[in-house]
């Protein structure tokens, strides 16, 4: 009792070996020597423009951190001061739909209980 298709089954399963191969190799590509540098593509260093140090990345993320705070506050402030006058259109852009749509109900209620800005 040999088993006579042996022979068959190890071409058939080169054939499916091969077939997923040529998949990858069409999907992902082929390395052809040309490929950029990632390194000198995404700088870890920011580097020196006019009128401002050389920054390394820990000084550039603090810097950028206290812009974003300050950036923050100034919005913050505009949106509240803005609120309490009862004039969204200068605000609109800072806010989400939602919360437009909330202190403008807000603002709309308080001029029916006659509570003006």
């Amino acid at each position: 009792m040999s088993y006579s298709f042996e022979y068959i089954d190890i071409i058939l399963l080169a054939m499916i070996a091969g077939f997923i191969f040529l998949r990858l190799r069409g999907i992902l590509g082929k390395k052809t020597g040309f490929e950029e540098n990632i390194n000198s593509s995404f700088p870890h260093e920011v580097t020196e423009t006019k009128n401002s140090p050389i920054l390394n990345a820990e000084t550039f993320d603090d810097a950028a951190k206290k812009d974003f705070l300050n950036g923050a506050k100034i919005a913050y402030e505009s949106i509240i001061t803005s609120f309490s006058k009862g004039d969204l259109k200068s605000i609109k852009s800072l806010l989400a739909k939602d919360v437009y749509d909330q202190f403008d109900e807000a603002i709309k209620d308080k001029k029916r209980k006659k509570c003006f800005f």
